[in-house]
């Protein structure tokens, strides 16, 4: 077969990590096949690929008119029997066969004014936009892709569509994180906290601050909390951006540390140190840091919401994510009850194991090789 990726996203944070790993998986199991990988200038030099996969300039930006009229032509061009989108965005004039990946639904079911920075002119006609790509991607893909049983629920119940033509492939942690955790001994992940200014005790999270993610939420948690533990922190890392911004405008409480973006050795770090780590989101199509954490061993309290239960599984103590005071609760728990803690850790590392980007990338062969 002649399958071609579209790998545009390929050093981006979440979609990014899941092509990224996609596609070395797939190099190590599948050298019958021949694949076309589809990236952008600025990522076209750095990525190395075995000799049935064939790298191809496609510098358009997602999102575009570029990727909308330009990208179906260079597709056709080579002849593929099959395209893999891992994301919505899939030109509405490419008639070819493909499978395509939906990571959540949050475009589609978390709509807020907080959560965009345009005018609410522009911001509608983005949205129509969207929807008609979305409609696109879901009603014409040969098999769709999802990381969770909760958001195949969501396309079955919400879209109506069959449920025949959705797999859940789920993701697990970046093996890159593993290795750089091997080079990082104990002393040199004290010598990494002392570096960054890492103070014990604290509450840990990692990601972006979208209106889902509920960071607010946590920030409330927590001053809740320093009530009881006056030398408590909250460490909070992800991109500084628009959102993190109006956030650190309205919560300056001393014991609120924003980090903005951290390394790999950071983040490391930062999760074996933390006392607990703190997933509060409304809505996640997997929860990807409930993982890392894991595999940290780092004690994980949870939202109950969304996909969160289905990842966490019995590793986790779970709240309700609306309500503030039964987060600072569990939270507490966790705090407080050093056995718990414990046996949270041992459940974790077990938990983790479970999944890994191998079998998602076997799954993923198993669907191209059905849908052509």
């Amino acid at each position: 077969m002649r399958i071609g990726i579209d790998a545009r996203f390929y050093q981006e944070a979440g979609i990014g990590r899941y092509i990224r790993n996609l596609i070395k998986n797939l190099a190590t199991l599948d050298s019958k096949n021949e694949y076309f990988i589809f990236l952008l200038d600025k990522n076209f030099d750095e990525v190395t690929l075995p000799k049935n996969f064939q790298k191809v300039r496609a510098n358009f930006g997602w999102y575009g008119l570029q990727e909308q009229i330009k990208f179906p032509k260079l597709l056709r061009s080579y002849k593929l029997d099959l395209v893999h989108f891992p994301h919505f965005n899939i030109p509405i004039f490419y008639k070819g066969r493909f499978v395509v990946t939906i990571h959540d639904l949050i475009h589609q079911n978390f709509q807020m004014k907080r959560a965009t920075t345009l005018n609410p002119i522009i911001y509608k006609i983005k949205k129509v936009g969207y929807d008609q790509v979305f409609n696109n991607a879901i009603n014409n893909a040969s098999k769709i892709l999802v990381p969770s049983n909760y958001v195949k629920d969501l396309l079955i119940e919400e879209w109506k569509l069959d449920k025949d033509r959705i797999v859940v492939t789920y993701e697990a942690v970046d093996g890159k994180i593993f290795s750089v955790e091997k080079i990082m001994k104990e002393e040199i992940i004290d010598q990494v906290m002392n570096k960054y200014s890492i103070k014990q005790p604290y509450i840990f999270y990692v990601g972006n601050a979208h209106p889902h993610k509920n960071v607010e939420g946590l920030i409330k948690a927590f001053l809740l909390l320093k009530n009881d533990y006056p030398n408590l922190k909250l460490y909070l890392a992800g991109h500084d951006h628009y959102f993190w911004q109006r956030i650190k405008q309205e919560y300056k409480d001393e014991g609120i540390v924003y980090k903005g973006y951290v390394n790999d050795r950071e983040l490391i770090a930062l999760y074996k140190g933390a006392r607990v780590f703190v997933m509060p989101s409304f809505d996640e199509g997997f929860g990807l840091p409930i993982l890392e954490a894991f595999a940290m061993g780092v004690p994980v309290v949870s939202s109950n919401s969304a996909s969160l239960p289905e990842v966490g599984g019995d590793a986790c103590i779970y709240f309700n994510p609306k309500d503030v005071t039964d987060m600072a609760n569990k939270i507490k728990q966790v705090l407080d009850d050093k056995s718990l803690r414990q046996m949270l850790i041992e459940k974790g590392q077990q938990r983790y194991k479970l999944f890994s980007w191998e079998k998602l990338a076997r799954t993923t062969l198993k669907i191209y090789e059905e849908s052509v």
